[in-house]
């Protein structure tokens, strides 16, 4: 069961549980948000990063998954670059996932390696009750 938590304005935030249908769930939240705003040229990217971020969350936390998007605009609120979208996963983890060189012949490892690749900043930071990866992309046209 998937739990919508905010989607006022330019934020929409979830939480889901950790079960294998998470990953899935997240990708239709996500899009059908990005649709919404009009952010579909990100979409993509997006989606995958998510997929990622949820199947890491997956993998080694028990507890639920929050993921929040911020569609940022730094001309509205002074923040400095370009319009953005700000994602973030969290979960009750609190050991920071650690980037690796994955091996041609393995069949995980590549995660958060492609998250610092596509996207225009990343990083976690801990919380009161876990971690949260987060990253940001640049919004194009904007």
């Amino acid at each position: 069961m998937i739990g919508v938590i905010d989607t006022d304005g330019e934020c929409a935030e979830w939480a889901f549980p950790a079960e294998p249908g998470a990953v899935r769930t997240a990708r239709h939240a996500v899009r059908g948000t990005l649709r919404a705003w009009g952010l579909e040229a990100v979409g993509d990217v997006t989606v995958l990063l998510v997929s990622e971020l949820v199947t890491n969350s997956l993998r080694y936390a028990s507890g639920p998954i929050g993921v929040r998007m911020e569609r940022r605009n730094p001309a509205a609120d002074d923040r400095a670059g370009g319009p953005a979208l700000l994602v973030e996963v969290s979960d009750p983890l609190p050991d920071p996932p650690r980037e690796r060189i994955a091996k041609p012949s393995d069949e995980g490892g590549r995660g958060l390696h492609l998250v610092a690749v596509s996207s225009q900043r990343w990083g976690t930071r801990h919380g009161k009750s876990g971690k949260t990866v987060w990253f940001e992309l640049a919004l194009p046209g904007e």
